[in-house]
């Protein structure tokens, strides 16, 4: 079985600041809660609910992450700043107060591409890690926000001009930290948000099980019947509004490949990564065997083409087989959509509007990032059949279909919903 695991060394390297007695006593408890963080115990994997394990925590369970310019959700917005927006804890019901885990390291890793059109490498040459406290008696969690350059240079901060960088209780205006790291601002929030997600998730699994003949075949319900799962739930977000210079770092790149990970202590001092996402729906879309979807969680992109993967590309491309006829027709080569949506990393290229499926490169892989309101599932559905073809469920919803329907947008950064 493939398991293939990313090790990470959590160190802690705070800029020297004189402070008062009180904070530093704040900023030691954080740095402990951080590094000596509970449950040395070994867990395996998940995303909006793939990879079922005996020991699986919300928390630590992505489900979406967006990558997109920032004035293509906001023309006001400053020129060249981009938004990672990374969302896990599904199934949030509202007016519930939520936490981050106090075990885990959340984490974004951006790839500087050089040609729009080269294959994904899965290095990381930045990191962007956020690490979190135990909540306060006012639901506030502090947070330690690290960037690794070059998986080297290594720079933390918990505080900005004395103050705590901190999360967003339930029911409170929005905390903007603005953390300044190499010269540039990184603007970060993290806290509730209404899921963004919308997707008839039951009926896919439906026909997806028609398709490879374990299920009657059936297909996608009508837009006044199709059921949105993630109506009504509510997500842990964590959102950085990052300046293009930032990830540049003097390379010139216009082009990155970012994929969102977790990490759980593994119990001999350091971290074993436990969950991974990038592209909706490439692992619990188009993988079935549970032992693959948690091997596919486990490993880094630059492996997705490996040898000992080759198990989990060949189901990809059995199922891709299969749901290529659902439209009843064979209309798109599997193994070339395999090699466009692997190895599994979010592509934007910031020279063009944002947009999940507003363009693709030479190889037919998407390079557009994703927008918050990007009907995904449409998108890739229709990739993989070869012809339009959908769940007939939108974020703005059917009208007189109560099973639909999200909160409008935010106008500003972090942009998602408020809550339930």
């Amino acid at each position: 079985m493939l398991l293939s695991y990313i090790h990470t060394i959590f160190a802690i390297k705070v800029l020297t600041v004189k402070l008062p007695k009180n904070i530093r006593r704040t900023i030691l408890a954080i740095e402990l809660a951080l590094i000596a963080v509970l449950t040395p115990g070994i867990i395996a994997a998940s995303d909006h609910d793939d990879g079922e394990v005996d020991i699986k925590g919300r928390t630590v369970n992505l489900t979406d992450l967006y990558v997109f310019r920032e004035q293509d959700q906001n023309s006001g917005a400053a020129d060249g700043d981009l938004v990672f927006i990374m969302n896990s804890n599904p199934r949030s019901i509202a007016r519930y107060q939520y936490y981050f885990s106090t075990t885990a390291l959340y984490q974004f890793h951006i790839t500087q591409v050089g040609d729009v059109n080269s294959s994904p490498t899965g290095r990381a040459d930045i990191i962007l890690r956020l690490a979190f406290s135990p909540p306060n008696n006012q639901g506030i969690q502090a947070a330690a926000v690290t960037v690794v350059r070059g998986g080297v240079e290594t720079t933390t901060k918990t505080t900005v001009n004395n103050s705590l960088i901190t999360t967003t209780p339930l029911n409170s205006n929005a905390v903007l930290n603005t953390v300044p790291v190499s010269g540039s601002n990184l603007t970060v929030f993290a806290g509730l948000r209404e899921d963004p997600f919308f997707f008839d998730v039951e009926q896919f699994f439906r026909v997806r099980a028609g398709a490879l003949g374990t299920g009657p075949k059936v297909s996608f319900k009508q837009p006044s019947q199709a059921i949105d799962f993630a109506k009504g739930y509510n997500v842990n977000t964590i959102a950085v509004r990052v300046p293009k210079a930032f990830l540049q770092a003097g390379t010139g790149a216009n082009t990155f490949d970012v994929w969102s990970t977790v990490s759980i202590r593994d119990g001999v001092g350091g971290f074993k990564q436990f969950e991974r996402l990038a592209r909706p729906a490439i692992n619990e879309g188009l993988i079935v065997t549970p032992g693959f979807m948690e091997a596919f969680n486990n490993i880094s992109p630059r492996l997705d083409l490996s040898p000992a993967a080759a198990p989990v590309r060949q189901e990809a491309v059995a199922t891709l087989n299969a749901v290529d006829l659902l439209d009843g027709k064979d209309n798109v080569d599997p193994n070339a959509i395999a090699q466009a949506f692997l190895p599994d990393v979010m592509r934007i290229d910031t020279t063009k509007p944002s947009g999940y499926g507003s363009a693709t490169n030479a190889q037919g892989s998407l390079i557009g990032g994703r927008m918050i309101l990007d009907d995904v599932i449409d998108i890739t559905l229709g990739a993989l059949v070869g012809s339009p073809v959908g769940d007939n469920v939108s974020y703005e919803g059917t009208p007189g279909n109560p099973a639909q329907g999200h909160k409008p947008l935010q106008p500003s950064f972090p942009y998602l919903a408020l809550p339930n």
